[in-house]
């Protein structure tokens, strides 16, 4: 049995490493000595890791964090209108389209980053059910409903012809004859259109009197409706490796049309999520868990893993949204402009900010122009520290080179309205300072009735519409994983041929993945947020 001081070192290690942080541990009673050791790794490990590009220590860290768990996050308060959150005027809006459009005209370069590798088999989950169901009429509200729109899928000519391939009948003769699941099989499987295996991207979303378009042509038209500068468009995809080929001969196939449409050049890339951001399973009992030939099993480490991926870009501005957030022609007024309202007011805060840097270089400054920075920070980046009436200059000027000086992002928030989503919030950092920060529900203490309070009654979430500035005042590219916040990544439970298992997420994207960026909330229209999560959303008027 440990010693109860045992114990008690090692709370207190986690304690000063995340001193704003809420702590979560669940007691084990087990030997202080397995709660520290390292896990010894074999040869074939060892092996195993340089061919991902994973270091030990990043296994054995990993593997601590399984022992350990990570922290709650402590919380300030809900952003909300005028704590945090930003409704720019008519005027506003206007000026900050123009802030856009001056800047774009400078020839700064411009990518829309597009997380693509999701594949779309959750899209088709009650079909997937409906298949192996008992019954072979549609009894779900779900499954009545995708048969009665049927017609309205922009998918359904192409279902139509798998169905007369593999059928000698059409979907109408197949649903005249009750033959439901032959309709759905053609949709699902290999044989057919195999949207239940392939990405989001790839599908079929929006028809058009002359054409079909897939979310990846959504968004090439969206880059040169507000993403391009001087005649140029750079649109950035991550993909699987499993799909590259497709997405690219996609690509390949449409983009002469919409260069002339649209009188642009595109530059279009696609990039993997790293082996080396993968992460490695354990057992029940936090050991690593072990495929049947012995070997170490690893997870993708989640969305936070293209952190680096946005790192390697050589733009000085970046668009991040979502594939399956797209909406056809007819709706894209209203994006466009809120995507030019959020970009300019990114400009807009970024240039006072390098403004001020430039300042502190110059080592010419009064207390007075110091004292304006400070405002600067707490007012337009919304980041505030206790005790700084206390420090002395030289210390105030240390605080707002740390806090000008990192990378910055302008994030469109929208109301309410029972959508899942993370929200805005004001959290704790690690160093003492209060900011802006996009939460996930699994961040937050649900034992606490007051952060439970905040969450449940926010009046706002998160839709994944980012524009990030990823360059310094010099022009260099910021080192972005430095910017992580490693204590967010989160544990869940899996299984692998009918063994459970835990998996290590790594930090969200734009959650701790982005958790030491300047942050600012602006309110967009709830119409700039169509996501496709069923495939039932497709019937909604906003993607017909």
């Amino acid at each position: 049995m440990a010693k109860i001081q045992d114990f008690h070192i090692f709370f207190e290690l986690r304690a000063n490493k995340y001193p704003n942080r809420v702590s979560r541990f669940r007691f084990i009673f087990v030997s202080s000595r397995w709660l520290i050791r390292k896990i010894m790794m074999t040869t074939a490990d060892k092996a195993q890791l340089a061919q991902k590009g994973i270091s030990e220590e990043q296994i054995q860290q990993q593997l601590k964090d399984f022992q350990t768990g990570f922290p709650f996050l402590k919380l300030a308060g809900a952003a909300a209108i005028g704590k945090g959150i930003v409704a720019p005027t008519e005027q506003e809006q206007k000026e900050l389209a123009e802030v856009w459009d001056a800047y774009k005209k400078e020839g700064h370069r411009v990518t829309k980053f597009v997380p693509a590798s999701g594949a779309a088999s959750r899209m088709f989950k009650d079909m997937f059910e409906f298949l192996s169901a008992d019954y072979d009429v549609p009894t779900k509200d779900a499954e009545k409903r995708f048969f009665e729109g049927v017609h309205d899928f922009a998918f359904y000519a192409a279902l139509d012809d798998a169905c007369m391939v593999n059928e000698g009948r059409g979907v109408d003769a197949l649903l005249e004859d009750g033959d439901y699941k032959a309709v759905v099989r053609n949709m699902l499987s290999e044989e057919g259109l195999n949207y239940g295996q392939l990405p989001k991207g790839l599908l079929q979303f929006h028809a058009y009197d002359e054409e079909v378009r897939t979310p990846v042509e959504e968004h090439l038209v969206e880059a040169a409706l507000y993403a391009s500068s001087k005649g140029e468009a750079d649109v950035h995809f991550t993909v699987s490796s499993e799909h590259r080929e497709l997405f690219g001969e996609l690509v390949e196939r449409v983009l002469p049309e919409y260069e002339k449409k649209y009188g642009i050049h595109y530059h279009v890339s696609f990039s993997e999520q790293k082996p080396s951001t993968d992460t490695v399973a354990a057992n029940m009992d936090n050991t690593p868990f072990r495929t049947e030939d012995g070997k170490l099993l690893f997870r993708p480490g989640g969305h936070g893993a293209l952190i680096r991926n946005l790192g390697d870009l050589e733009s000085d501005i970046v668009f991040v949204k979502n594939i399956d957030n797209v909406v056809p022609d007819k709706m894209k007024d209203i994006t466009v402009v809120w995507k030019q309202v959020i970009a300019g007011a990114l400009v807009k805060v970024q240039q006072q900010a390098f403004d001020y840097l430039r300042l502190l270089d110059t080592g010419h400054y009064s207390h007075a122009q110091i004292e304006e920075m400070i405002r600067f920070v707490r007012h337009e980046l919304h980041t505030d520290m206790p005790g700084l009436k206390d420090m002395e200059d030289a210390e105030l000027v240390v605080y707002l080179r740390k806090k000008l000086n990192r990378p910055m992002r302008v994030c469109g928030v929208v109301k309410n309205v029972g959508e899942p989503g993370g929200g805005p919030f004001l959290a704790y950092n690690p160093d003492g300072s209060i900011s802006l920060q996009i939460l996930e529900s699994s961040q937050i203490d649900k034992n606490n009735p007051e952060y439970m309070r905040m969450f449940t009654e926010g009046t706002h979430f998160n839709p994944v519409d980012l524009v990030c500035g990823i360059r310094d005042y010099k022009g260099e590219k910021f080192d972005l994983p430095r910017y992580v916040d490693p204590a967010t990544g989160f544990i869940s439970y899996k299984s692998k041929n009918g063994k459970e298992l835990k998996a290590l997420e790594l930090p969200g994207l734009w959650n701790g993945a982005m958790s030491d960026w300047n942050t600012i909330f602006i309110e967009v229209p709830l119409a700039t947020f169509n996501p496709v999560k069923t495939v039932n959303d497709l019937l909604r008027p906003e993607h017909q």
